[in-house]
């Protein structure tokens, strides 16, 4: 998840996104399979391990955004760049890193991503300097490969035939294990923030749940042994980078200090980066062998959940920081707000966090008995309720929780559903790309959002305040119902395979 908010002079920004995945249950009769010694009961080991390390990273540093300030001499402004640099990395790691696991072996090239993101918790715990800590949450970034490569091993271990029903059972536990770690980083992180004389000892959180994933993983998740050979778009791959970390930089900085709107920076950034992303495209247009086929946009139902989910993603990491300063503010000094310490807001965003993952293990169900666009837009519809209710009852925090935990309840529904068609949407040998894309939007959807949120909030914030008024939440929580009832209406679009024989 990304997100930022301007608040006066201060702006603070979490970074990181959803990502990572689950092993489930082996398939029976696949070809070109190795499995794992000792059965479904040790990949599925591997991949909760997997899973939970990869929600505590992104989770854990948000508690300690505030302390950070003082301890590393930076001001939160500067802080901005911790999520940036954590994007930047992630949008590109994802495509190279998707790629190779198709071709190589997704257990591979996880390997290598663990030891990546290994690297990267190390430098964030001995972090002494912003410099040193910018750099780990660089090679942090590359948990963005974890979801798609273990996508690729879930469904590869699905077999060709019938392999959907067990990868959209699979894709729902990995969601919600995903999000069990960002709820145990978060606490965790608050927990050893609160209780350690060390201002630094909570960075190691992600050393830990890392060095640990690796070491249970490492043995135990099975290979695809059958791949399709090919070889990688390099020169593709980096015109992606460069077209989408340019549009992202200009994303996540605009609206800053000599980064307004129109500034020539941000706008070079925007303008150059979609024309690169536009020139990668004609180019993949031309290649036998491209890294991303974007012929696949050209068919209704891969665009609909292109759509739903960026529309998903605005809100969902637009609010990331916003919802936890509205409730760390106090009312009794500024009027609004809940009034809470930093760790009692990690408690506070549990509901959310719990309701994600109920929405994300019932979805496969709920798809089945009402179908996958019903589902998509029952998401949408449950989000843009519990943002309505954000906006009304904002000033009761049992009301404004609910409010939370109704939005992280459709959040559930469309992190599972969008991610599994998005899935199914490419062939089993480029299972690993079709997830990456995914990812990709995602942060494309993020990025808008969170500069949606920061600029209302620059908008509201009074001259020589560092907190917004009230009516930059109001706003938001408005804007974000709006996107919300949108991605809903988009979502109808999406044809099922009854609609199909029915038009046919």
């Amino acid at each position: 998840m990304v997100g930022h908010v301007q608040l006066g002079e201060h702006v603070e920004r979490a970074g990181g996104d959803f990502h990572g995945p689950r092993l489930g249950p082996p398939g029976e009769g696949q070809r070109g399979v190795v499995h794992a010694p000792g059965g479904a009961a040790y990949g599925d080991l591997g991949g909760d391990a997997l899973e939970l390390s990869s929600g505590i990273t992104q989770g854990f540093l948000s508690p300690l955004l505030k302390g950070l300030t003082e301890t590393l001499k930076v001001t939160a402004a500067d802080l901005n760049w911790i999520s940036i640099a954590n994007l930047l990395a992630s949008v590109a790691f994802t495509p190279v890193l998707s790629r190779m696991g198709d071709l190589y072996g997704h257990r591979r090239i996880l390997r290598w991503n663990l030891a990546i993101v290994l690297l990267g918790s190390v430098l964030v715990g001995f972090s002494r300097s912003f410099g040193v800590l910018l750099a780990g949450q660089i090679l942090q970034g590359a948990f963005a490969g974890f979801f798609p490569l273990l996508v690729g091993v879930l469904r590869n271990r699905g077999g060709k035939g019938g392999g959907d029903a067990e990868s959209r059972r699979g894709i729902s536990y990995m969601v919600a294990a995903l999000v069990a770690g960002i709820a145990v980083g978060l606490v965790a992180s608050g927990f050893v923030a609160r209780t350690v004389d060390s201002p630094t000892a909570a960075l190691w959180v992600p050393t830990a749940a890392v060095g640990l994933a690796l070491a249970v993983t490492w043995p135990l998740l099975p290979e695809s042994a059958a791949r399709p050979g090919g070889r990688i778009d390099w020169a593709g791959g980096i015109l992606l980078c460069v077209g989408l970390v340019a549009i992202m930089l200009g994303l996540g900085m605009g609206g800053l200090p000599d980064w307004e709107w129109t500034s020539p920076r941000t706008l070079g950034c925007l303008v150059g980066g979609a024309l690169v992303t536009a020139l990668w495209v004609l180019g993949e247009l031309r290649t036998a062998e491209p890294m991303i086929d974007v012929r696949m946009f050209r068919h209704r139902n891969v665009v609909t959940v292109s759509l739903v989910t960026m529309t998903f993603t605005v809100p969902m990491i637009g609010l990331q920081v916003a919802n936890p300063v509205f409730m760390g503010t106090g009312p009794a000094e500024h009027g609004y707000g809940l009034g809470l310490d930093p760790f009692a807001i990690g408690l506070a965003m549990l509901p959310n966090l719990l309701a994600i993952a109920a929405g994300a293990l019932v979805a496969p169900a709920v798809a089945a008995a009402i179908s996958d666009r019903l589902t998509l837009c029952a998401g949408s519809l449950l989000m843009a309720a519990g943002y309505v209710a954000s906006l009304t009852w904002h000033g009761s925090m049992p009301l404004f929780l609910t409010g939370t935990a109704v939005a992280g309840l459709g959040i559930g529904f469309l992190q599972h559903s969008t991610r599994t068609l998005a899935v199914e949407s490419v062939p089993h040998d480029r299972t690993s790309v079709g997830s990456g894309i995914n990812e990709l939007l995602i942060n494309v959807g993020g990025s808008v959002g969170a500069a949606i949120v920061l600029t209302v909030f620059a908008a509201r914030t009074p001259a020589g305040e560092t907190l917004p008024e009230v009516g930059a939440y109001t706003t938001s929580w408005t804007i974000c119902a709006i996107v919300s009832l949108t991605g809903a209406a988009i979502s109808l679009l999406y044809r099922t395979a009854k609609d199909r024989e029915a038009h046919s």
